[in-house]
């Protein structure tokens, strides 16, 4: 595709709030500490291997849209894999552990994702140890050990997987498989999901430079003994894979073609195709900031983490926590649509379209919940998982009530549509359109006077329950419903004259010229942007006065404490469009510092939390840098670039691939 640069020029204004991440540099983030530990996801998209601090192994495996019923309540949850990648080391007849090493090292490399660790044992060896999802391959990761002998020693690398306790009836089995001369060791382990639902199975295999050592089982263990002299370095992997029967009929048989594949493509080339796979992502999109360090780490891990919890095609969606973590279930919510969709439409629209894909697939489910609540057209869940049907616990009062999620994945496709201009798309979704303008002009009440109500809703300010009129659910759906006329006339389709009705006559109150959260609002505490989200992303309050109003009154509302992490970042956009760089910039800084833990600089959701990684918030914050200091907004024409605005550190902002003709923009 083509590419365009845009030149734009910008002022700078002083900037509090400085402090450094880590002593690393823009690609690669350094740990020198155990202490405080939180782990990050090297992920594919389709697996997410989160590490550890504890020497050769891994934390977790989280397997992208493969649920099962939770032991607690029976709701879904996202289901934990096989650990199939930890490493067993003794040297010289001692057990390499947490407690007997020193110069203890971690680098996530976000250019290539992987995650090396290094240290020294005793002053027998130093060792690195390297994992990887491999981002060419969705169900292949892979383990890379170097060895280097301080004396002679005798080592014994042994390979085990670690059944987490939601699965069930675990068989391990070793066997060498042979095709005329190739002989290819294959250790495996196959269970089942809480239920039965699903089988889970991970294969594994050695791979190494040279000469190949004999396997042999041990227990519940499989690897080598080699003997290695002093000051020669040794290198090997852990190859193999783990597949699901969500996936593939036969998982146990695929999962073990993932190590025999690794067999014959070597270490090297195993790596040369994930390297490359990152490489052509970060060529399709990409923020750099010059002159601010730890701007430019926070900004390209929060890409980094977005870029790692989904595949392109895939028809999956991203949870809040990605594949980092189990939190919140692994349930799909409004966090994608709002506040990682728009980051990905414009940097990586494949991986947006994806989202959306998952939206339109469950579409039958959505009509489904809207009937079973007496409503028309289609009512999406509040948590989703693979079925799409409701999934929110039922003591939460948000599966029902908090409603705005269907509007908010209408306007998704909407915007994706702005930005492609793609009418056969458009046409081939047309019917997701539709179906929730149906559901809203069913949901709404006309009042006396002929205006229109949404009543007893949970808002996107959530502790405001069994509220009328909150101002963000109804701005959503008026957005809409205009949205869904637009697409109806340039696909020639029938206008449904209550759309027209109710989204020009739905109500949204005000009070001493402030937008009310909702209806009969006292200024109570809000626990998240709400009214303000009218101004961006909506486009429902578009006077610059009335944004600057609400601002100044909403700002200080927030809950400072347990608020999560998303509304400093519009804060932020709002404020640079508003021209007030100082506070955008400290809104900017906002969105991550006070949730931000070590060593790697991770998002919990709120100040107040230790839950990351919170792909919702790294969203939020990278909308502070493209839609606030980049000057990119969407229009129903498509996307259009204002002159953007920098904060005083920050000599240049570029961003690289954005939209279909991947431009890139340069604010000097």
């Amino acid at each position: 595709m083509k590419s365009t640069i845009i030149k734009i020029a910008a002022f700078f204004l002083f900037s509090p709030f400085s402090q450094a991440q880590t002593q690393s540099d823009e690609w690669n983030l350094v740990a020198n500490s155990r202490d405080n530990y939180y782990g990050v996801a090297m992920a594919n998209g389709q697996i997410g291997i989160v590490t550890d601090a504890t020497p050769l192994k891994t934390k977790e495996i989280i397997l992208n849209g493969v649920y099962d019923g939770s032991p607690e309540n029976g709701i879904s949850r996202i289901v934990r894999g096989i650990e199939f990648l930890n490493l067993r080391l003794v040297i010289n007849g001692e057990e390499v552990t947490a407690s007997n090493i020193d110069k203890w090292e971690q680098v996530v490399a976000m250019k290539e994702g992987t995650s090396t660790t290094s240290f020294r044992f005793k002053d027998i060896a130093t060792i690195e140890y390297t994992i990887l999802a491999n981002r060419a391959l969705p169900f292949s990761a892979m383990a890379i050990v170097k060895i280097t002998p301080l004396k002679d020693i005798e080592m014994t690398a042994a390979n085990y997987m670690t059944v987490p306790e939601e699965l069930k009836q675990a068989k391990r089995q070793f066997r060498v498989l042979k095709d005329n001369q190739y002989l290819m060791p294959v250790f495996g382990t196959i269970a089942q999901t809480l239920t039965g639902k699903y089988k889970v199975a991970a294969s594994t295999t050695f791979l190494f430079d040279g000469t190949s050592e004999t396997l042999e089982p041990k227990g519940d263990e499989v690897g080598f003994t080699k003997k290695l002299s002093k000051g020669k370095g040794f290198r090997f992997a852990i190859a193999g894979g783990i597949c699901t029967s969500k996936d593939v009929t036969d998982p146990l048989n695929e999962s073990e073609r993932q190590p025999i594949y690794a067999l014959q493509e070597g270490i090297d080339k195993l790596l040369f195709k994930h390297k490359k796979a990152w490489a052509d992502l970060w060529k399709s999109g990409d923020i750099q900031i010059e002159g601010d360090l730890d701007a430019q780490q926070r900004v390209r891990f929060a890409l980094y983490n977005l870029y790692s919890f989904i595949r392109p095609d895939s028809r999956q969606s991203i949870a809040p926590m990605g594949l980092s973590s189990q939190g919140y279930n692994g349930h799909i919510f409004w966090d994608t649509e709002l506040w990682m969709f728009p980051t990905l439409l414009v940097l990586q629209p494949e991986m947006a379209k994806s989202c959306l894909d998952y939206r339109s697939d469950r579409l039958a489910k959505a009509k489904q919940k809207a009937s079973i609540y007496g409503y028309q057209g289609a009512m999406f869940p509040w948590e989703s998982d693979d079925t799409g049907e409701e999934a929110t616990p039922t003591w939460a009062l948000t599966g029902i009530f908090e409603q705005h999620i269907t509007a908010d994945v209408s306007i998704a496709f909407w915007n994706y549509f702005t930005m492609t201009q793609n009418q056969s798309w458009l046409r081939n979704e047309w019917e997701v359109l539709k179906q929730t303008a149906n559901f809203w002009v069913s949901r709404a009440v006309e009042n006396a006077d002929g205006s229109y109500s949404i009543n007893n809703v949970v808002g996107a300010d959530e502790y405001a329950q069994h509220v009328d009129d909150n101002a963000f659910t109804n701005a959503s759906a008026i957005e809409s419903l205009k949205n869904t006329i637009k697409a109806a006339k340039i696909l020639n389709e029938k206008v449904n004259e209550e759309w027209i009705k109710v989204s020009e006559k739905l109500v949204i109150h005000k009070e001493n010229g402030i937008t009310q959260n909702y209806k009969g609002y006292k200024g109570q505490m809000i626990k998240q942007a709400d009214v303000n989200l009218l101004a961006y992303p909506l486009h429902i309050i578009t006077e610059k006065e009335q944004i600057k109003k609400d601002l100044e009154y909403y700002a200080d509302k927030i809950d400072k404490k347990d608020g999560p992490a998303m509304a400093s970042g519009v804060l932020s956009v709002l404020y640079a469009r508003l021209g007030d760089r100082d506070k955008a910039y400290d809104y900017f800084v906002k969105s991550y510092l006070p949730n931000s833990r070590p060593p790697f600089g991770v998002f919990s959701e709120s100040a107040n939390s230790n839950n990351p990684y919170f792909a919702t918030g790294a969203g939020a914050m990278l909308q502070a840098v493209i839609y606030g200091f980049g000057g990119v907004e969407q229009t129903d024409k498509g996307l259009q670039f204002t002159k953007g605005i920098l904060p005083k550190k920050w000599k240049s902002l570029k961003i690289i691939g954005i939209g279909t003709d991947e431009k890139t923009i340069i604010i000097n």
